[in-house]
């Protein structure tokens, strides 16, 4: 928001230095970011007279002038030819500086002193071209600086402010916050519209039909009025804040949006088709070409403002082409409403348009304003534009808002700001505010909320105005009480540690996702129409149709990290991640939110070097990961199962992990569907774990027991089984050996081949014996090592090699 000290002072008494306003300001919460004086430094730029104005004698476009500054007489050397002598002009004596560091000086021009420059608007900076000098009023003063004598020396102030601070998009809302810290009263404009014989009633009308984005619709009609360029006072005054001057009337608009905050629009009368206003919503699709030439297409959520056949403005974003004010125009309604901030918004983002008008809708307007900045827009019009101002006003409010009374404890108050106020103290705040206390009573005030201050809806928010008026310097500086706590951390975080450190520590990249994606993500991963995953919970208002919904998988995430990485050529992956999935319950009951840990890797094993070998992830580094973690968690009685796969694994290369009889989690290689959904070309290994039945599978009991002393001997076995036998069966058989010198049974081969009977595969087990009260001697380990061979022949059918 762009404001200037002088039109600021216009609604209130104001003395102080810019610094000390500067710093007022901001204290408010009201940042000033910038602050810029026009005129600064141009004093030795003054009025003054052409008393002669001759040919020069040495060139024919240049004019040799005697000029009355008021002191002396000056020689100048002018190439302007649209003055005359008796002209008041705007003189940069010598010594002066102009914008871009011009810096005036006694000259000669072709042999002729000059003690000066007669100076243009643009070389003073106030227009961006000129066809000549500045011609300056002939009831000016002799010697006075030019900025001063026009009233332009002025010091200008930009104010960054929050959203919600929509009140102070205006001139006479920076000047109710200063005057309310200063304890002085607004001096609002004097409203004293003339109006004629007719009534508005007679000549227009205005229908709402959609009252839930346009609550309140104000209207006047000014007929006879000429258009024409704006007095010099508003053509100034709207440059200083940033505004074009168009016409008498456009600008009187623009005057008042910047002096009030509140957006008005004016509609050539004769282009309104049966002289009347519809608030309607645009059909879907139709068409509307706007005030910058653009044709727009809009949609049915879309506010327009219609005459009896066809949408003639964008609902507090822009007019129309088809109404607007023309040099021909003389009749004119003048629009002031209020639309729904929402609607708004959610247009404005949409078509890509922000103006003046949409960004103070956006934030909340004054419902209540209304009628007031219509009176001052209808009185400047009749006053500068001429015309006369029809009877009454036409005031569509179907349901008025009521006032906002919001409770605040004055104890409450103290205690959040640290300041011992009494409630007089605090009831005289709000009224410098313009809230009105209607009730006190055992130390809680009712405060009247005005209808302009939005931004207040709790008693915390008043608190926050206690402490913006009564001064932030003034709240005592206190160290916080701090209390330190030692608490032993949860087994649940512990374990959630762990599990994040091991996975780093084998080489995976923790991310972190949106807990919410697309509903075509089920799709994507190929999960049936009756899968649980896909009962989900929407979001009432997303980001977008990508963020619509909440997680019931980790899996869509990772996927779409590791396209976005493959992107970028990053080809080899390993990335895991440890969040919160939302499965949703009964209509009433909060989602359940069981934590997963899931991870995905792929490309090759280790980085590409000549001492490395060029070997790709498979399904056997995602188990070595899972059975590390186990490990490291003690967690013991799981097993990898091959049950029916989920739909997104590459059929027969994927398991579950099965603990205490329940499912804990799966792995293994994703289908070239879901891997092809994501444009990813090499082959994908995934795993998940429910990390709180994990956690349920830890040992609670941990027994501690020192290695045996005595050497450990080991024993070969190469078997010949079926196809369909696992490997996790042969090692079961083989455990069901009951004997206290077997230590540990692995498998360490697996070949099919040359010399293997089809439908079969040799399998080569090692047995550790160990004994921790004695070496082992042949005699003692041979008849446990048949036991073990004879189970295995017996129960699997197998034959030694």
């Amino acid at each position: 928001m762009i404001v200037t000290y002088n039109w600021l002072r216009e609604f209130v008494d104001c003395d102080l230095p810019v610094a000390e306003l500067s710093d007022l300001l901001t204290m408010l919460g009201l940042e000033v970011e910038r602050v810029e004086t026009v005129g600064a430094g141009m004093d030795d730029v003054v009025v003054a007279q052409v008393l002669e104005k001759n040919q020069h004698p040495n060139a024919d476009k240049l004019s040799l002038c005697k000029v009355n500054n008021g002191t002396e007489i000056l020689t100048i050397v002018c190439g302007a030819q649209n003055f005359k002598a008796g002209d008041k002009v705007a003189l940069a004596q010598i010594g002066a500086v102009l914008p871009g560091e011009f810096k005036i000086k006694r000259s000669k021009i072709r042999g002729e002193e000059s003690c000066g420059m007669l100076c243009s608007e643009k070389e003073l900076g106030l227009a961006e071209e000129s066809a000549g000098i500045m011609i300056l009023s002939a009831d000016l003063q002799l010697g006075m600086p030019v900025f001063s004598a026009l009233g332009l020396k002025d010091t200008i102030f930009e104010i960054g402010l929050t959203p919600n601070r929509a009140d102070c998009l205006s001139v006479i809302g920076i000047a109710r916050e200063v005057a309310a810290k200063l304890g002085k009263k607004v001096k609002y404009p004097e409203l004293r519209p003339v109006e004629g014989a007719t009534a508005v009633t007679d000549i227009t009308s205005v229908t709402i039909e959609a009252p839930e984005l346009c609550p309140r619709y104000t209207a006047r009609y000014v007929s006879g009025s000429k258009i024409g360029p704006s007095p010099q006072w508003m053509v100034n005054r709207l440059k200083a804040v940033g505004q074009r001057s168009i016409n008498n009337v456009v600008d009187i608009t623009n005057y008042v949006l910047m002096e009030y905050g509140h957006p008005l629009h004016a509609f050539d009368f004769k282009f309104l088709s049966k002289g009347k206003i519809v608030v309607r919503q645009a059909a879907e699709g139709e068409k509307f070409d706007t005030l910058d030439g653009q044709v727009r297409t809009l949609q049915s959520s879309d506010l327009t403002i219609c005459d009896g056949e066809r949408a003639v403005a964008l609902a507090g974003i822009m007019g129309g082409k088809n109404s607007e004010i023309a040099d021909d125009t003389t009749d004119i309604l003048i629009e002031s409403a209020y639309f729904n901030p929402s609607a708004i918004r959610r247009t404005s983002k949409r078509l890509g348009l922000h103006t003046e008008s949409s960004h103070r809708f956006e934030r909340g307007t004054d419902v209540n304003i209304l009628p007031i900045a219509l009176d001052r827009a209808a009185s400047l019009i009749v006053e500068l534009a001429g015309g006369t101002l029809a009877k009454g006003v036409i005031d569509a409010y179907p349901q008025p808002v009521p006032e906002r009374q919001v409770p605040v404890r004055v104890d409450r108050v103290n205690q959040v700001l640290g300041i011992a106020l009494s409630a007089a103290d605090i009831k005289e705040l709000f009224e410098r505010l313009e809230f009105k206390v209607t009730k006190c009573d055992q130390g809680i005030m009712e405060v009247t909320v005005p209808s302009y201050r939005v931004d207040i809806e709790r008693e915390i928010d008043l608190v926050e105005e206690v402490a913006r008026l009564h001064g932030f310097e003034n709240i005592p500086v206190t160290m916080p009480q701090a209390r330190i706590f030692s608490e032993t951390k949860s087994s649940y975080l512990t374990s959630a540690k762990t599990v994040k450190d091991l996975l780093v520590c084998q080489g995976l990249s923790e991310v972190i996702n949106y807990s919410f994606f697309a509903p075509d993500a089920y799709d994507k991963i190929l999960l049936a129409e009756d899968d649980y995953r896909r009962n989900t919970i929407q979001l009432l208002n997303p980001l977008s149709d990508e963020q619509s919904i909440m997680r019931t998988t980790l899996l869509p995430g990772l996927l779409e990290t590791a396209a976005r990485n493959a992107s970028f050529r990053i080809l080899n992956q390993r990335i895991f991640e440890m969040r919160r999935i939302y499965l949703p319950r009964h209509a009433d009951e909060m989602p359940e939110e069981p934590p997963f840990v899931a991870g995905l890797l792929t490309g090759l094993r280790s980085a590409e070097g000549w001492n490395q070998a060029k070997t790709e992830v498979d399904f056997y580094d995602v188990k070595g990961i899972l059975e590390n973690i186990f490990a490291a968690l003690d967690v013991s009685g799981y097993s990898f199962e091959v049950r029916e796969p989920e739909p997104f694994y590459h059929p027969g290369k994927s398991a579950f992990i099965i603990c205490n009889g329940d499912v804990i989690g799966s792995l293994g290689e994703l289908h070239p569907t879901v891997q092809e959904a994501y444009g990813l070309e090499k082959p994908l290994f995934y795993f998940e774990l429910n990390f709180e039945k994990m956690v349920e599978c830890r040992r609670e009991d941990h027994t501690v027991s020192a290695p045996s002393r005595f050497p450990d001997t080991y024993r070969d076995i190469a078997l010949l089984v079926d196809d369909d036998v696992s490997a996790e069966a042969v090692v079961n058989c083989a455990r069901k050996v009951k004997a206290a010198e077997i230590a540990q049974i692995e498998i360490f081969d697996l070949y099919k081949g040359s010399n293997i009977p089809a439908g079969q595969k040799s399998i080569a087990i090692r047995v550790r014996y160990s004994s921790k009260e004695k070496t082992l001697t042949d005699e003692e380990v041979n008849p446990v090592h048949q036991q073990v061979i004879q189970m295995l022949q017996q129960k699997l059918n197998a034959s030694i090699r």
